[in-house]
């Protein structure tokens, strides 16, 4: 049986899903008025240039985290021409913006999500917000949810044939990051798919997960919805594919 196609056009949500990286916005906003300011008080046309650049990043940031991850992330679950009974695991999975959409895929199977809820990550972080948002957009009997670490996942070898992560994983320290790919591939059954995207650290990814005996490991960028502050600093997908003799 076959789940659900859903184009990017329905990337449109019904529930509420905060801010990414919100302790960003006071820097940024001191940041613009100090180059106001400095502009008022010399004249000098430079600092004004470097408030429309911070103005602009701050843009690009709210814009993916508002609009731009949906559309890229429903892009990207469709192109996995799901079945629908499988068993899909988001690792730092928020208030539910990928995981989500994920269960929205699904008919018989379900999409699990772990976090620690740190609102540093995410304004309005808390499992609650997440279960409103799973109630909102149909999906609560398919979304479970668990309070767990990335590098300790509290699943069985073998437990999910899809495993994803949007923008979370470089917040833990070098060795935290091996050890999260370490335990996505573990739960992951032998021809379960990895999808990581993320703005730091990909290329550790891709080289832990081609250490891991992962194949099909390859690492791209996903353009400009998903720049949270701009063209220096893009977010890029890791995909892998766990060989089925494992």
């Amino acid at each position: 049986m076959a789940g659900p196609n859903l184009t990017g056009t329905q990337a449109r949500r019904r529930g509420s899903y905060g801010i990414d990286a919100p302790r960003l916005l006071p820097v940024l906003a001191a940041l613009l008025i100090a180059n106001l300011a400095d502009g008022v008080i010399s004249g000098a046309p430079w600092p004004f240039v470097g408030a429309a650049v911070i103005l602009g990043c701050a843009s690009l940031g709210l814009y993916a985290s508002r609009r731009g991850k949906f559309l890229v992330w429903a892009e990207l679950l469709d192109q996995l021409d799901l079945r629908g009974d499988e068993q899909i695991l988001d690792i730092g999975c928020g208030r539910g913006a990928v995981l989500i959409m994920a269960a929205q895929h699904l008919t018989t199977g379900r999409a699990v999500g772990v976090d620690l809820w740190k609102r540093g990550d995410q304004s309005g972080n808390a499992p609650e917000a997440t279960e409103r948002n799973a109630i909102a957009e149909g999906v609560a009997d398919r979304v479970e949810l668990r309070t767990a670490s990335m590098t300790a996942l509290p699943f069985e070898n073998g437990n999910f044939d899809l495993v994803l992560s949007s923008i979370v994983i470089h917040n833990v320290d070098h060795a935290g990051r091996d050890h999260a790919m370490q335990e996505a591939v573990r739960v992951l059954r032998p021809g379960g798919r990895l999808m990581i995207a993320d703005l730091l650290a990909t290329r550790q990814y891709r080289r832990c997960l081609q250490e891991l005996g992962m194949v099909n490991v390859r690492r791209s960028r996903l353009g400009w919805r998903m720049w949270w502050t701009g063209p220096w600093l893009p977010t890029h997908l890791v995909t892998a594919t766990k060989p089925t003799g494992h």
